[in-house]
Order: C-alpha cells, then structure tokens, then sequence
C-alpha cells in the first residue's frame, strides 16, 4: 500500500503522483503535494474587525447593522453578544442574540468588549 494520502474531495485511496502533483482518478481532482502535508500545528487565529484575537465564550459587540437572510430582522449597530463560539467556515461566530435566536456571524463585522 503507498504512503499517499487520500483524496481531500472524494476521499478516495487510490491516488497517485504526476510530477509535482498528487491526482486522484476516481473524481480527477488535482492537489499539490505540499497542500497534501497535514499541518498539524498549524491554529487557526480569529481576529475580530480592529485586530484582537477571539476566543470561545468571549463577549463581542456588532459595528454594522445586520440585515437576516430570509427575514425582516436586523441586529442593530453596538448589540452585544455573549459567549460566542468559534467554528470553521465562512462564518466564523456561531452565537445567540436576544431577541433574534441562534445564528453565525462573520468576525470582520464584531468588536471584542
């Protein structure tokens, strides 16, 4: 059985190498060999819009209003929000705001208190 890893789109085992390029043949998905190095000391740092580092449970405060996808609804410039947790994604804040329920937000528009 090879050493390489596998697929990172379809997970298959049966990659193989191509020059500097790692390719899978079952979904003809293309990867460098270096993105395919887990970096396991690599930890993912959230930084808020002024540049201070967040943290799960922190309490931030909104800068802009918030229109809700799909709603009515708008979180309202300087609506603090409690303990937050970090997640992976697009939006990077998955929270609870009175009022308005469970929902992600992107750090770029928070403020740490």
């Amino acid at each position: 059985m090879s050493a390489l890893p596998a697929c990172p789109k379809c997970q298959s085992a049966y990659t193989y190498e191509d020059g500097a390029q790692l390719v899978c043949p079952e979904c003809g998905h293309e990867w460098s060999v270096e993105a395919a190095a887990p970096a396991a000391d690599e930890v993912r740092v959230i930084r808020d819009a002024v540049g201070n580092v967040l943290q799960d449970g922190d309490t931030v405060t909104v800068i802009k209003d918030l229109k809700i996808k799909g709603s009515s609804l708008v979180v309202k410039v300087g609506t603090k929000v409690k303990n937050i947790r970090l997640t992976d994604g697009d939006h990077d804040i998955d929270c609870k705001i009175d009022g308005i329920g469970a929902m992600g937000l992107k750090s770029e528009f928070v403020k740490k208190v």
